[in-house]
C-alpha cells in the first residue's frame, strides 16, 4: 500500500513542514559564510515585502524609490525571471534593469522612457507572483507574521541558492542517512557492507548499507548495464532470500525550482531498477525541503513513494 503518494489531501501541509524542518536545520548548521548571507537576504525580501505592501503594490513609484528591489521581485515569480528573461518579457534593455539592480535609475534617460520601462516591468511581476509562495494574494487577506517569514525565506533560497549549495546538500544528506541509520539500529538492524560480488537478493536479512552502487539495466534489451548509487538499502529482518531490498534515496532541498528541475532522475532511476529487478522493486524517497505539489504529483504519476522525514516513523510501513 501507498505511504504519501496517494494522500494529496496531505501534501501542502506536509510541504509546509517539511520547509519548516529544512529551515530550522539550516539556520542552526549550514555553513556560516552562507547562512550569514541568507539571514541578510531574509531581511533584504522581508523590506521588499514591507515596500509593496505584501506584494499587493507593485507599481513603478515602489521600483523608482527602491530599484535594487529588483532581484526579489525576480525570485518572487512563477516561474522565477531570470534577469534577461524579464528584459525580453518587458521589452527592457539591459542597461536599464541592470541599473535598477545595482540600485540606481539609468540617468541619462528621459523620465517618461523611465516610466514606460517601469510600467511594463511592474506589469510583468504583478501577473506573474508566485502564489504559491504568496497564499494570501489569491485569498485577498493579510498575511500572518509566520507566512511572511516563510515567503521571505522561499525567496531568499532563491536568490543566494547556489552558493555553496552542494556543500549544503551534502551535509543534508549525511544527517538524513544517519537518522536511518539511529532509527533501524533501535530496532536490531546492523550496518553492514553488502559484497560486490554477492547478488542483491542475496543481502543478509537485517542488515543495511549506504550508497551502494547497483548494477543495472538502461532497458530490458540491456545485456551489459551500469552501475547507479542507491543511498540507503535495506534487507528486512523477516526477509526470506532470494528477497530484494529496500532501497531509499535521500533528498533535500532547498527550493521549489531545483527539484522540479530535476524531478526526472527519481523516474529514470526507477525505471532502470525495474527493467532488473523487476515491479517488486520498492525504491522510496526520503524527503526534507522544498518539495511541493508539483514534484510530488510528477513523482506519485511515476510510481514512486516517499517518506518525509518530519514522519520518518512512516518508513516502518515498508516492513523493517
Amino acid at each position: 500500500m501507498p505511504i504519501n503518494a496517494d494522500k494529496p489531501h496531505l501534501w501542502k501541509a506536509d510541504t509546509r513542514a517539511s520547509v519548516d524542518q529544512f529551515n530550522q536545520w539550516f539556520t542552526q548548521f549550514a555553513p556560516n559564510a552562507y547562512r550569514e548571507t541568507r539571514k541578510k537576504t531574509i531581511v533584504s525580501v522581508e523590506q521588499g515585502l514591507t515596500l509593496t505592501h505584501d506584494l499587493t503594490t507593485i507599481v513603478p513609484d515602489v521600483i523608482k524609490v527602491s530599484p535594487g528591489i529588483l532581484p526579489m521581485l525576480r525570485m518572487s515569480t512563477c516561474p522565477p525571471l531570470a534577469r534577461d528573461r524579464l528584459i525580453g518579457l518587458a521589452d527592457s534593455s539591459k542597461n536599464f534593469v541592470g541599473t535598477l539592480e545595482r540600485g540606481n535609475i539609468p540617468p541619462k534617460l528621459a523620465p517618461e522612457m523611465v516610466e514606460e520601462h517601469l510600467a511594463r516591468i511592474a506589469s510583468i511581476f504583478s501577473r506573474m507572483l508566485d502564489v504559491d509562495i504568496f497564499p494570501w494574494l489569491e485569498e485577498k487577506r493579510d498575511p500572518s507574521k509566520e507566512e511572511r517569514y516563510r515567503s521571505s525565506t522561499i525567496v531568499a533560497d532563491r536568490l543566494c541558492g547556489a552558493i555553496a549549495e552542494p556543500i549544503v546538500r551534502n551535509a543534508q544528506e549525511k544527517r538524513q542517512l544517519a537518522l536511518v541509520e539511529q532509527h533501524l539500529i533501535a530496532k536490531g538492524y546492523r550496518l553492514k557492507a553488502h559484497p560486490a560480488i554477492t547478488p542483491l537478493t542475496e543481502m543478509e536479512p537485517g542488515t543495511f548499507t549506504f550508497r551502494l552502487n547497483v548494477l543495472v539495466k538502461l532497458s530490458e534489451t540491456d545485456a551489459k548495464g551500469i552501475k547507479i548509487p542507491v543511498d540507503a538499502v535495506i534487507q528486512p529482518l523477516n526477509a526470506k532470500l532470494p528477497h530484494l531490498p529496500l532501497l531509499i534515496e535521500a533528498k533535500s532541498a532547498g527550493d521549489f525550482t531545483n527539484v522540479n528541475k530535476r524531478r526526472k532522475e527519481e523516474a529514470t532511476k526507477i525505471n532502470q531498477l525495474k527493467a532488473t529487478f523487476g515491479k517488486q522493486v520498492v525504491f522510496v524517497l526520503l524527503l526534507c525541503g522544498y518539495f511541493d505539489a508539483a514534484y510530488l504529483g510528477y513523482e506519485a504519476a511515476e510510481g514512486i513513494d516517499w517518506i518525509w522525514e518530519h514522519r520518518l516513523q512512516d518508513i516502518d510501513q515498508l516492513g523493517i
